[in-house]
């Protein structure tokens, strides 16, 4: 066990991933302070939100494989395709999910009011936009290129 906790920590593409995810999500925190002049440390650990922190740890874990196997490696190509999806999930379909639950607590606030139903609010901030992909993705791949 104790060689596996050795290993694990000497990944260096491990590492730098989650260093890259960890960096989107402190940056996450940053403009939230500045935004809402508050700390609510549910932006840390929650998804959604400007830069994607899904995004960079994906960007950067392919940009690390490439740059460790190549960029004409198998290891490349499965990295790049997981980035992919994870990018596309990220701004499509949660996203979408988003936009489902701000209209369904909006039905639900209506029924509330006139005394029919009470049950708690559904999370909207789900996904990402666009930009906020592309910003998860610029700083996946310079976190990558940095601890190259």
């Amino acid at each position: 066990m104790n060689e596996f906790i050795k290993e694990l920590f000497s990944n260096k593409i491990l590492i730098t991933t989650l260093f890259a995810w960890i960096f989107a999500q402190t940056i996450k925190v940053a403009i939230g302070v500045v935004r809402e002049k508050r700390f609510d440390f549910r932006w840390f650990v929650g998804t959604g939100g400007m830069p994607s922190s899904h995004t960079a740890g994906a960007a950067c874990l392919a940009t690390a494989v490439g740059m460790s196997s190549g960029f004409n490696s198998v290891h490349f190509a499965l990295a790049a395709s997981f980035a992919i999806v994870v990018m596309f999930d990220a701004q499509g379909v949660r996203r979408a999910t988003g936009r489902q639950a701000r209209i369904l607590n909006k039905i639900t606030e209506d029924i509330y009011w006139q005394g029919k139903i009470r049950e708690d609010r559904l999370r909207e901030l789900i996904g990402h936009t666009p930009i906020e992909v592309i910003g998860g993705f610029i700083v996946g791949v310079a976190v990558a290129l940095i601890a190259g």
